[in-house]
């Protein structure tokens, strides 16, 4: 499991990346406004997110069933770190700039736990 959830941190590592330039090329090669650019940025980084963590992270074959589950994982996430913000910062005063890296320790591996439930799922 260690060497899976080391291979997930690279593969959401080399996603973020990839997200900020289709977000960045969307903003200024294309000229999209910046919430379509966003939109564009994470629809693309989701389906790159999903083969990654298929070939990748997880070593299983993509399959229809499991794209169709894979934004549940990206839900999660988005709960959970709402969740973990909140409590950061209204119960434990945690300055919100740094608050979402706070929250990282904990929705991550919620986050991985949820993604390989999905992509091993048959």
């Amino acid at each position: 499991m260690d060497h899976e959830f080391n291979k997930f941190i690279v593969v959401g590592i080399l996603n973020t990346g990839f997200y900020y330039s289709v977000y960045v090329v969307g903003l200024h090669v294309v000229i999209l406004p910046y919430i379509l650019a966003h939109i564009v940025a994470v629809f693309m980084s989701m389906i790159g997110s999903f083969f990654l963590n298929c070939y990748i992270t997880f070593e299983v074959k993509p399959t229809w069933k499991r794209f169709i589950n894979f934004p549940l994982t990206q839900l999660v996430n988005i709960v959970a770190t709402l969740a973990m913000l909140f409590i950061l910062v209204e119960c434990f005063r945690i300055n919100s700039s740094l608050a979402p890296i706070a929250a990282l320790v904990v929705t991550v591996p919620i986050t991985f736990v949820v993604t390989g439930k999905v992509m091993k799922a048959a």
